[in-house]
């Protein structure tokens, strides 16, 4: 038998909808139509794609489709097969005499109401982790560190990854310990009072502390920046998180760039920087903060007096290690190069 003035089932895609099941008009199933006429296990129920006809449909539930094609006839809620859209579900249950045994399912169009969300933009982990572990900050009171390298097992004066090193310790740290080498830097002073609030450190790199005999302990250098030295630091290691959230502060708060990494002249985007804010000021890893640019002293040309022109935002920053009244932080965002005295101020959530 040919299916002669079927038309393809339709042209259309379906709107995202809430389905809504329509109900069949009683009819009466068709002679000869059984359950061994369906195919076995076929799964339910059937999603009409575009470029099904009704054939592709019937052979989905029968072993032969013409048998069928009887019964989407005696269902007269199908008033046209042309009409029935990619997206519909069609049902096949030979015990629901009744109804022939066939329903189906419309998509509806629906509109969903949800809040506006906020996608935080993703910090580049790697960016973080050169970041952190290879500048830090640290207080006037611990610039000594809790011990220092003494020398090494072959007597070399510089040493890198898998070196064998004699430490000492101001106390006695335990087996297995991990300890950061460190060298001091430059004092970093508050450009506003010329306070000192602590000094820069190069991380160069971490021991892991073995055996010991009375004050002179064994260590192995597990990672080497750079070249380490007698004489160079230790302080407890610092472990290194990249999961931080940005958090956009509500209270008003306003701050200086201190210092920028290894002195340069200017800073720009995934450069360190140095802010006079803290723990004091309730920062916390993952403040986001902006930097603005003071206005420029200029004549105005009609009166001829000086006027000070706005300031400017030049940049976003991510606060990566507070402190008591300073803070390491990264520069995500820079339109203009930053400079020392900068000001820093809490940034309005986008």
């Amino acid at each position: 038998m040919k299916l002669q003035g079927l038309a393809a089932l339709l042209l259309a895609c379906a709107l995202t909808a809430v389905p809504l099941q329509a109900h069949a008009a009683p009819v009466t199933m068709p002679a000869g139509v059984t359950q061994d006429d369906l195919k076995p296990d076929f799964p339910q129920p059937y999603i009409v794609k575009k470029g099904d006809t009704l054939w592709d449909i019937a052979a989905h539930f029968f072993k032969d489709p013409e048998k069928w094609m009887k019964i989407w006839e005696r269902n007269l809620y199908i008033s046209n097969p042309d009409l029935i859209y990619p997206g519909n579900q069609i049902w096949f249950n030979p015990e629901q005499k009744a109804t022939g045994g066939l329903s189906t399912v419309r998509p509806r169009p629906e509109i969903v109401i949800k809040p506006v969300e906020h996608l935080e933009p993703k910090i580049d982990p790697s960016v973080l982790l050169t970041a952190l572990a290879r500048q830090d900050f640290i207080q006037p009171d611990a610039i000594k560190g809790v011990g220092h390298i003494v020398n090494s097992s072959d007597q070399r004066i510089n040493y890198g990854a898998n070196d064998h090193l004699y430490l000492k310790f101001d106390t006695s740290p335990s087996e297995g310990e991990v300890f950061d080498v460190f060298r001091t830097g430059d004092p970093v002073k508050d450009p506003r009072t010329g306070k000192l609030v602590g000094y820069l450190i190069n991380d160069l790199g971490q021991v892991e502390v073995s055996t010991h005999e009375g004050d002179i302990y064994r260590g192995v250098v597990l990672t080497s920046f750079e070249e380490m030295s007698r004489g160079d630091r230790l302080k407890p290691a610092h472990v290194v998180s990249t999961r931080i959230v940005p958090e956009y502060p509500q209270q008003p708060l306003s701050g200086e760039v201190m210092y920028l990494r290894n002195d340069a002249a200017e800073a720009g985007q995934h450069q360190i920087i140095g802010i006079n804010l803290g723990l004091r000021d309730h920062l916390r890893a993952g403040t986001v903060l902006s930097i603005h640019r003071a206005g420029r002293l200029v004549n105005d040309p009609v009166t001829g007096k000086q006027v000070r022109l706005p300031e400017e935002k030049i940049g976003e920053i991510i606060v990566l290690v507070p402190q008591q009244d300073a803070s390491i932080a990264l520069v995500t965002e820079s339109t203009n190069p930053i400079n020392v005295g900068d000001t820093v101020r809490n940034q309005a959530r986008p």
